[in-house]
């Protein structure tokens, strides 16, 4: 079912509509959808490499919006919507998990989850079942999902097709680095 639905959505990149279906994608892959926005980025960039920036940045966009839905879900909609979703990829661990992590954490487990590979609307339905703060919630959904999108498509636009394999093969190891780089970084400047 998962790799009709993919080459589906795969179909939509050669569209000429294809940012709004990268829009789409990317706002309903915050909160309920299974496929990555990257499913779109990847073909789109490598189509047209000088809308590199503005392909990431609408997928930016789009998912910080479904973030907030993801985060409706979670606070308003626990029950008859977020359970069920939850339950959908056998992730109930997982949102118990990120729930008490987030009761440590706060914004970090934003930052720093928005680039790893748990899907990024178990984050959002767990801000909002943790009634996480929507002001912060937003900030560090725009910074996370921003640095993903943007490493994704700057990569593409430097080296091509020849690392497209490797992205979609390794992209969470290149985001989980690129978070683990980042968070030393806030760590370096908060220490040293």
């Amino acid at each position: 079912m998962l790799d009709k639905l993919y080459a589906r959505v795969l179909r939509h990149a050669a569209s000429p509509h294809a940012p709004l279906w990268l829009a789409a994608l990317a706002f309903a892959e915050a909160s309920f959808f299974p496929l990555p926005p990257e499913t779109l980025l990847v073909p789109m960039v490598l189509a047209q490499k000088d809308k590199a920036w503005r392909y990431a940045a609408i997928c930016t966009v789009a998912s910080v919006a479904g973030g907030l839905l993801g985060w409706l879900i979670g606070a308003l909609l626990l029950d008859t919507l977020a359970k069920p979703i939850v339950h959908f990829y056998h992730a109930e661990h997982t949102l118990r998990s990120l729930q008490e992590k987030f009761r440590q954490w706060g914004v970090w487990i934003i930052l720093f989850k928005g680039l790893t590979p748990i899907p990024y609307k178990f984050v959002t339905i767990a801000s909002g079942m943790a009634h996480f703060a929507i002001l912060p919630f937003m900030c560090a959904s725009l910074v996370t999902r921003g640095a993903r999108f943007a490493l994704v498509a700057g990569l593409l636009r430097r080296f091509g097709p020849s690392i497209q394999d490797f992205l979609e093969t390794r992209l969470p190891l290149v985001t989980g680095v690129f978070a683990l780089a980042l968070l030393g970084g806030f760590l370096a400047l908060r220490y040293l």
